[in-house]
């Protein structure tokens, strides 16, 4: 009886290998996340996905030059709310900018732009609009690949999705570019964004 009062009050040990296994997950996690750029804006990507999908809606039906001119200006558009909502969200995590992980993050995304910058002026001064839809779907995919690489794992995820898109548009008739522009910077912007701002907060 009294041995059985004994082991009542001293409960069984928890084995050190347990005990091991969680300190080292969570010192993984941690480390994880001080290397991860985690001010990926979320409700921003939303955002995007709505001014997306009204651009397109005001594009289709017009000729290719009007309908590049009104994805330029969603674009510009688009980096506006990206610059504000970014600064918002690295506030919020007290993440830095200047942190490491940032000034990595937005050294991989910026080069496929700069391609795609080069190459848009190139196909526009040959009047070759029709290919644009695909080369900025899969040049954007690039960048948040290469970017979403110092972030989240869902970021890559959504740039490969970007990719195929692109892909596909290129093989697809050109007539359907708009429309995989919506589904791309609108559509994938707004699912992609949704689950971000879940999971990494907002």
């Amino acid at each position: 009886m009294a041995s059985a009062q004994r082991a009542s009050r001293f409960p069984e040990p928890i084995p050190i290998d347990t005990r091991a296994a969680d300190n080292l997950r969570f010192i993984r996690d941690t480390m994880e996340r001080a290397a991860s750029f985690t001010a990926v804006p979320g409700w921003g990507g939303v955002a995007i996905g709505v001014t997306a999908l009204l651009a397109g809606c005001i594009a289709a039906g017009r000729a290719p030059r009007l309908q590049f001119i009104t994805w330029v200006l969603e674009a510009a558009v688009a980096t506006v709310i990206s610059v504000i909502t970014v600064r918002a969200k690295s506030k919020k995590v007290s993440q830095s900018l200047q942190s490491r992980p940032a000034r990595r993050a937005l050294l991989s995304f910026v080069p496929p732009l700069l391609a795609g910058a080069v190459l848009t002026a190139v196909l526009v001064q040959a009047g070759s609009y029709m290919a644009l839809p695909g080369l900025w779907l899969l040049l954007y995919g690039a960048a948040v690949v290469t970017g979403g690489a110092f972030s989240v794992r869902i970021v890559p995820v959504m740039g490969l999705c970007f990719m195929a898109l692109g892909a596909i548009s290129l093989l697809a008739p050109p007539a359907w570019g708009n429309w995989f522009l919506m589904l791309g910077f609108g559509g994938l912007h707004i699912v992609f964004g949704t689950i971000i701002a879940r999971r990494h907060g907002g």
